[in-house]
């Protein structure tokens, strides 16, 4: 089943990362929506090691504040919300549920660089999801990178032992906060036929 080009156009053409917000809310109805949707985007071995932190409450933005890069701290403290998209590096303790076709946890026990390879490769894959997730929703989101993992990992994970990837900024963007869209590669300069 193709989607149509109206759907095609609100998660890719249209598309745009929001860098401004309006004062609308994002609920936690609406988070818990968004992951029941993400959820279901595929994973090697079905790991899911991505774990997500919806910060969304001025106590929240605080503790999050000091990791914050100065490019992306307005934007960041304004957003309605904050998906810090992490992983757990022990996903693979979930494999007897997520992956009862086999046992899948023996490929990553004592196998730290595998693990670490598979947890960060597939939370950033999960990470993609959500904003696909966010925008199948009509929620508006921006990715960032410009960050402290090490702070955020500290105020935020250090009793799970989770690590950070990326940042989600999340609500309804304020299209005077656009940029122009930025140009793209064409095909023959980003893909080859083999």
């Amino acid at each position: 089943m193709s989607l149509d080009s109206n759907a095609l156009d609100a998660l890719f053409r249209a598309a745009r990362t929001q860098n401004k917000w309006t004062d609308r809310l994002v609920s936690d109805a609406d988070l818990q929506a968004l992951y029941d949707l993400l959820k279901f985007g595929p994973t090697s071995a079905n790991s899911s090691p991505a774990r997500f932190v919806f910060v969304r409450t001025a106590e929240g933005k605080e503790k999050l504040k000091p990791a914050l890069s100065a490019g992306n701290l307005n934007k960041t403290m304004t957003a309605p919300v904050t998906a810090i998209v992490a992983y757990d590096p022990k996903f693979y303790d979930q494999l007897p549920k997520l992956f009862p076709h086999a046992d899948a946890r023996s490929w990553f026990l004592g196998n730290e660089a595998l693990a670490q390879e598979t947890a960060f490769r597939n939370s950033t894959l999960q990470g993609g999801y959500l904003i696909m997730a966010a925008r199948a929703l009509g929620i508006d989101s921006g990715a960032m990178s410009g960050f402290d993992k090490a702070k955020v990992d500290e105020a935020f994970f250090a009793d799970s032992g989770w690590k950070s990837n990326f940042l989600i900024n999340l609500g309804y963007g304020d299209p005077e906060g656009l940029f122009d869209r930025s140009p793209r590669l064409e095909f023959d300069e980003a893909a080859v036929l083999a």
